[in-house]
């Protein structure tokens, strides 16, 4: 009978988040693989729990290379727990690899659900959350986060981004310029710790507040979702369509504005009677 293959969340900041199931499985796990193996032995401490397995790096640049070593213990009836730093494994964290290696294996993969970065920013915004998209971090060269927030200038959905703190101006104006200036958004900072902050307003207003102070800290940023434009006019597509008939060619705006196209056709042919 094989072991299972565990996802454990771990706290963002207060220790107290740390769930019982968590706690249980740091003792009884015969093998913890963390991003941080310091971090996870400082967050044992905190917790006054030893660690009973045995304990092994799993990042980024190794953990497509130590999957199936891992994943043997599984196969062996053992249980693996998967940590991170802070927050869920997977979400702009290592684990990803583990888990698409463990599917292929048909190995089981369960979860130890608890704190995520991502949901409680998005839950203290004070932002729509009944539809939203998480982003992850914005790219660092200046064009390419222009073009990727040019993307993701008509998304509807509550958008949630990740940020280093020397970077969160340069990311919050360019947001203002890709999304507009008056488009409410949230930056929340070192969520659940002893100094957190929720600042809310206008890009504009929050870029030129990141401006004026060094935000520090984990940050997350959350943007509200473009409004969705009423369709225009029958009147206000006529000299659209006078413009093509003019130019020759076919009387396609009717459809593309999503207007009835017999009324387009009589407000044209009054236009042309004046």
């Amino acid at each position: 009978m094989t072991g299972s293959l565990v996802l454990a969340a771990t706290p963002i900041g207060d220790v107290e988040d740390a769930s019982p199931r968590l706690r249980r499985l740091l003792v009884e796990a015969e093998v913890v693989a963390a991003e941080d193996t310091r971090r996870l032995l400082a967050l044992a401490a905190r917790l006054e729990l030893k660690v009973a397995g045995r304990i092994v790096s799993y990042h980024e640049h190794n953990e497509t290379a130590r999957a199936d070593e891992l994943l043997d213990v599984v196969e062996g009836g053992g249980t693996v727990l998967v940590v991170t730093d802070a927050g869920m494994p997977t979400v702009s964290d290592p684990g990803y690899r583990v888990v698409t290696r463990a599917v292929e294996r048909g190995l089981r993969v369960t979860a130890a659900p608890g704190p995520s970065a991502v949901l409680t920013a998005l839950a203290v915004s004070g932002l729509a959350t009944d539809r939203f998209c998480f982003e992850g971090f914005a790219p660092r060269k200046a064009g390419d986060r222009a073009r990727t927030f040019g993307a993701l200038a008509e998304e509807r959905r509550t958008m949630v981004f990740f940020e280093s703190p020397h970077r969160v101006h340069d990311t919050l104006a360019a947001m203002a310029e890709a999304f507009g200036a008056e488009r409410p958004a949230a930056v929340c900072r070192e969520l659940t710790k002893t100094y957190e902050e929720v600042l809310r307003g206008t890009l504009a207003e929050l870029a030129a507040r990141a401006g004026e102070e060094q935000l520090r800290g984990e940050i997350s940023i959350v943007v509200a979702g473009a409004q969705e434009q009423a369709p225009p006019s029958v009147e206000e597509l006529v000299p659209a369509v006078l413009t093509r008939v003019d130019a020759g060619t076919r009387l396609e705006v009717a459809q593309r504005a999503g207007v009835p196209k017999r009324d387009l056709y009589e407000a044209v042919l009054s236009a042309r009677a004046r």
